[in-house]
This record gives C-alpha cells, sequence and structure tokens, in this order.
C-alpha cells in the first residue's frame, strides 16, 4: 500500500525555523509536536502494514492529527508574526 508520509517539515517547510526555535523553547507547543508526530507514525504504521483496523479508528486517529496539525500551524504562523 503506498502510503503518503505528513511529517511536518514536509508540511511545512517555509517553518522549518520556528519548529526547532519552538521545539527548544515551549514545552506545550514540542509536546503538540511530538504527539503529532507519534500518532503519524502509528497510522503511516497501521496503512503501510495494512493492519487489520476497522475504519473508523483509523478515520478517528486521522482527524485526531488534523486537529493537531491545525493547532501546531497557528502557533507557527503567531509565532513568525510577532504574537
Amino acid at each position: 500500500m503506498q502510503v503518503e508520509h505528513h511529517e511536518l517539515h514536509r508540511e511545512f517547510p517555509e517553518f522549518l525555523e520556528v519548529m526547532q526555535t519552538l521545539r527548544a523553547s515551549d514545552s506545550s507547543f514540542s509536546k503538540m509536536f511530538d504527539e503529532y508526530h507519534s500518532l503519524t507514525n502509528e497510522v503511516e504504521r497501521l496503512e503501510e502494514e495494512d493492519v487489520p483496523v476497522d475504519d473508523f479508528t483509523i478515520e478517528e486517529m486521522k482527524k485526531v492529527r488534523v486537529k493537531l496539525k491545525d493547532k501546531v500551524y497557528q502557533i507557527l504562523v503567531a509565532h513568525k508574526n510577532g504574537n
């Protein structure tokens, strides 16, 4: 199965430096960043290994991932704009 990868550095390459700065200086952001990547890795593992999991479970995981990604993006934009 072809799996699309969703690491944040691929999703938001223009914010790479901001992500590095926030991960080093903001424990809340760092925790959210790690949670996003942990969830992404699990979704990708399930898809790549074609693990028998019901669609509802995968879709719920993806919804949580999108919410985390949105929060991360909002923080990145606010930080880049000086807020």
